[in-house]
């Protein structure tokens, strides 16, 4: 319960602070400040809620491997990639009720979804499509660290992974450089695709000043398949090498 209150907690704060207290100065939608903030900054909320849930899973799979469940797995009759992939089902099916309760969240505070039903719950499904690439990253992170105090430091990774990035502004109103690492950052093409898909007014203000700004549902697709086809077997080996 604590984990899940912590994961959701963040989102809600950030909705409060973005939204209500700095939203009100920001135009990213052309459409003066403040306007059309809350439609711009909840797409960006939910690809980070995802993207931060793969600490979850690294201190979830650390804390288990210091009380011995792991070494319990390796002593019965099972595959590292059926260990490793089960984990990986849990946690999605937890982060599928993560998006449900911050959409409940999201409606809340007045955001709706522009598209037709099709393209909402396509949306919705690269959410999930991003989590579930970086659950690889959390297990083999978690396999890797020692102890869950090390595991709880792991927020100093996924700060610079959620605020660099297109969650809360247009790499366009970035610094040259610091503008294209946020429009290549695999949250930005989740976030930059739900938009699209989403319909939120003025998310395509302007002409895209990078390539992956013009295709970010291709980009939406492909950097969570790079990132599973990685990390994935990186898990399973991590997990074999256990036992050595």
């Amino acid at each position: 319960p604590s984990t899940f209150a912590w994961q959701l907690g963040m989102p809600v704060v950030m909705v409060l602070m973005f939204v209500y207290v700095f939203g009100s100065a920001m135009d990213v939608t052309g459409q003066g400040a403040g306007e059309g903030y809350i439609d711009y900054a909840m797409p960006g909320l939910f690809a980070m809620t995802m993207a931060f849930g793969f600490m979850n899973t690294a201190f979830a799979v650390t804390l288990n491997k210091e009380k011995g469940f792991m070494d319990r797995f390796r002593s019965m009759p099972m595959s590292p990639s059926a260990v490793v992939t089960g984990r990986g089902v849990a946690d999605i099916i937890q982060a599928a009720l993560d998006l449900a309760v911050i959409g409940a969240i999201a409606l809340i505070v007045g955001w709706r979804a522009g598209g037709s039903l099709a393209a909402t719950l396509f949306g919705f499904a690269l959410l999930l499509w991003l989590r579930l690439a970086l659950i690889f990253v959390g297990i083999f992170l978690g396999l890797m660290i020692k102890n869950t105090e090390v595991a709880g430091s792991l927020f100093a990774v996924a700060f610079p992974l959620g605020f660099i990035s297109s969650v809360f502004a247009p790499p366009e109103m970035m610094p040259g450089w610091l503008g294209a690492v946020a429009a290549w950052n695999p949250v930005s093409s989740t976030a930059n695709a739900i938009r699209e898909l989403f319909q939120t007014p003025g998310a395509g203000v302007g002409e895209a000043s990078y390539w992956i700004d013009g295709h970010a549902i291709a980009g939406a697709i492909i950097w969570p398949a790079l990132i599973m086809a990685v990390f994935l077997p990186l898990a399973v080996r991590q997990f074999r090498n256990l036992s050595k």
